[in-house]
């Protein structure tokens, strides 16, 4: 399952913002079975992530693989790689060109190209998770199921918020990505994940608190595998999330989804807050019938999602 990203060349792409694009690379990589020989997933990477979703590095090995939840002997994962996060050679350095919605826009054109007409899901975390909510409301009839997870169909005021001041790190510290990677781990976790990961203890070979050695690693470990300009798009794209942005409404849009929608909360989650995805719940389950909403109990904040398998495992396994 090490297979290298293949990439596909959009032509004539033209931005929300108006930008034009002479040419886009998207980059994608194929788990599981033979594409078109079984049901097809399509699973969206977060801020740092990538296509690579198994394998030695994959970043959700705990979820998708062999007799795992979505199991790669049954279907199979396609994930691309949204164009400029650094994990092929495409950079976009006018990161303010683009939105959440474009992203959707250039995935559904690598669907056409791959001749996909009908996925059976669209599964995606955070920021990915917002491009999915995107893609449903772009193409009503694309996916079976929808699983945005830890996410939402809009960026909220906290998070655009912190997006905010991401960008400001990014555009103005001296070691920008160390700094915003500091600043992000805060809302990825919660005061309580931190105290029972850390509790004050001291690391006695740096004379530091255990929890500033440890942030210290996060950024220094970011910064060796990221670059710069790929931090502040994806920090862009999260910002951007917003189906009803020049639409009618969010339920006029969000209603014409022919999938089955599946919200998957955290009740700890800073970012993605659990009474907003109650919110979206509620205010669509007046208008469909094959909505639901589940929540992961965990202390861990945002992260959870990556962290809970268990949890996931039990709240997925009736869909796939």
């Amino acid at each position: 399952m090490e297979n290298k990203p293949t990439t596909i060349t959009i032509q004539n792409f033209t931005t929300e913002s108006g930008a034009i694009y002479a040419s886009i690379n998207l980059s994608y990589q194929i788990f599981g079975c033979e594409l078109h020989t079984a049901p097809i997933v399509l699973v969206n990477h977060a801020l740092t992530g990538n296509s690579q979703v198994v394998g030695s590095k994959g970043w959700w090995n705990v979820l998708i693989g062999e007799n795992r939840t979505i199991d790669t002997n049954r279907y199979t994962i396609l994930a691309f790689n949204i164009p400029g996060n650094g994990f092929d050679d495409t950079v976009i350095e006018n990161y303010l060109d683009f939105t959440a919605r474009d992203v959707a826009r250039l995935f559904i054109e690598g669907l056409k190209v791959l001749q996909i007409k009908q996925l059976f899901a669209i599964i995606g975390g955070s920021v990915g998770g917002g491009i999915a909510w995107e893609i449903a409301a772009l193409s009503p009839k694309i996916t079976k199921h929808l699983i945005p997870i830890a996410t939402d169909w809009k960026s909220t005021d906290w998070l655009i918020a912190n997006c905010f001041l991401q960008e400001q790190i990014l555009n103005n510290s001296a070691k920008p990505i160390e700094d915003a990677r500091i600043h992000a781990m805060l809302c990825y976790r919660t005061p309580e994940s931190f105290k029972a990961k850390f509790d004050r203890t001291i690391n006695e070979e740096l004379a530091v608190f255990n929890i500033e050695s440890w942030l210290n690693h996060h950024g220094e470990k970011l910064q060796k595998r990221f670059q710069l300009s790929a931090y502040k798009l994806m920090n862009q794209l999260l910002k951007t999330i917003d189906i009803s942005r020049n639409r009618e409404s969010f339920v006029a849009v969000a209603s014409q989804i022919e999938a089955d929608i599946h919200i998957i909360g955290i009740n700890s989650d800073l970012f993605f807050t659990v009474n907003e995805n109650k919110e979206t719940y509620e205010i669509l389950k007046k208008q469909k019938e094959n909505v639901t909403f589940q929540e992961i109990d965990s202390i861990h904040g945002h992260d959870a999602f990556l962290i809970e398998y268990k949890q996931l495992d039990n709240l997925l396994k009736g869909i796939f």
